[in-house]
Formats: structure tokens, sequence, C-alpha cells
């Protein structure tokens, strides 16, 4: 029996090979994609050189991105204020919001930069974090016994070149408990906060380091320098707020960053400004 075994010759293992269907599958599988990639990219741009944007919705992609979010933003607040999700309340808001962006246009707004979702998230993050940790914080001032807290009107630059981002930045800082923007100067960039609580240094400290934090964070999320491209409208309301010329240029640079500001929310250039 050994023998016999020994003797046997064992049949070589051959490689099981693609077969002619599985191989057909394949190709048309591959042909299949090739095929959908190159229509989808030719109707993309047959589509892009035929179908003009209409002039009320914008004629950059980031200005009709947010026009297009003003309006299902407007459609949603149309619906809430139905109480009631419904086809046709999502089809009226639509309709009205189209004849507000074509009746009753808003102003134009610049978009400039990119937006990097990350730091905004950390953005939001932190913002839910202040939210609870200063409501605490106000709540025990306005229960503790002893005298009230005290108050005051601090002033502070910022380096933010766009205005939609500054405004982005003075809604954070005004959803935070204990602090209130009452005023922006357009053409120093600076801000006019009422601080709930500055009893002492450590209070400015902290709000001058929350202000820088988040300065520093909208400018990464939105106006990073090698990322920056100004929209054709920056600077439309500068006549408005009558910046000169180059001092926009100089504040849309960061120039303005780089001057101090004191404890008190002055900086060593205002005393000329004042004269």
């Amino acid at each position: 029996m050994m023998t016999d075994r020994k003797n046997e010759r064992i049949a070589p293992v051959r490689p099981v090979g693609k077969g002619p269907v599985k191989r057909l599958l394949i190709n048309i599988a591959r042909y299949s994609v090739l095929g959908f990639a190159w229509t989808t990219v030719s109707a993309w741009v047959w589509l892009r050189e035929r179908i003009r944007t209409p002039h009320w919705l914008g004629t950059d992609g980031r200005e009709v991105a947010v026009r297009l979010w003003s309006m299902a933003w407007l459609a949603f607040v149309w619906v809430l204020l139905w109480g009631t999700v419904s086809w046709a309340n999502v089809l009226a808001g639509l309709v009205l919001a189209i004849a507000i962006g074509v009746l009753l246009p808003l102003p134009r707004v610049p978009v400039e930069g990119r937006i990097h979702p990350l730091t905004l998230l950390v953005l939001i993050l932190r913002l839910i974090v202040d939210f609870f940790v200063s409501s605490a914080q106000v709540a025990w001032l306005a229960i503790r016994p002893g005298r009230p807290p005290l108050g005051a009107v601090m002033r502070v630059r910022v380096a933010i070149k766009s205005d939609m981002v500054l405004t982005l930045a003075v809604d954070y800082l005004n959803l935070v408990p204990g602090t209130m923007v009452l005023e922006i100067d357009h053409r120093r960039r600076l801000l006019y906060v009422h601080v709930f609580d500055v009893r002492s240094d450590k209070k400015v400290r902290s709000f001058y380091n929350q202000v820088a934090f988040v300065e520093r964070m909208f400018i990464k999320a939105f106006e990073r320098d090698s990322e920056w491209h100004p929209s054709p409208f920056h600077g439309i309301d500068d006549s408005f707020h009558h910046v000169p010329d180059g001092e926009h240029a100089a504040v849309a640079n960061g120039a303005a960053r780089h001057r101090p500001t004191q404890v008190d929310g002055t900086t060593p250039g205002d005393e000329e400004d004042r004269r």
C-alpha cells in the first residue's frame, strides 16, 4: 500500500483563470463606468456653456451659494411660522423666497476666502463650551451676596478683513453671555463690547484672550492669507463709512493686527486719531 501511494502521480494544481463570461462582465463594468463618467462630464460642460446664471442670483459661485442658502433659510423660516411641515408650506416658502430675492434683493455681500470645516467645527464646540461656562458665571454673579459686578465697555481691535466674517464674529461674541457688542468702527476695525464683569485685571485679560481666540479661529476658518480671494464687491460700502483707499488697503492686508491694544482698550495711535 505504501509503495502504490508513492508511485501515484500527483496531478499539478492549475490556477483557475478568468473564464470568458467573467472577463466579459468585467469589461462591460469598466466600459460602463467610463461611459457614465464621460457622459456626465460632457453634459456638465454643455450645460455650463449654454445656461447662464440669472443676474439677480449672482455672478460668482460663492455668491450664488450664499443666495441659495438665504432662500433656503427663508423657506425654512416660513415653514416654522406655519408650524406644519407639508409640501404646500415648503413650496410656498420657496416661491416666497424666490420672489423676495427677485423683487426685493438684498445688498450684495462680498463672499471671500474659503471655509475649513474642521476649524469651523472646533469653533462651534468652543462656542457651546463658552455658552455654558459663561451662563453659569453670570448666574452665580446674579445670585451671590455682595456688591454687583463691575461692568464696562471695552474697546478691542480685530484683523478680520471681510465684513461678512466680522459679522459672524460679532454674533459669536453676542451669543456668549456676559459680552455684548455695542458698536463697530468699520474704518479702524474696532469693536466696543460691554463686558459684564471687569473687577480685576484677570477678568480683563480673560476678555481680551477670548476676543483673540475668536479672531484667530475665524481667520483660520474663513480668511487664511494663502487662500484669500477678494470679491469684486469687496469694499462696496466704504463710501458709506468714509473709508480712505489707503487705510482700507492697510486693514485688508492685516496691518491693523499689529497695533497693540492696551488694557483699557485703547491703542497707542488712538490719541493721534483724536487730535
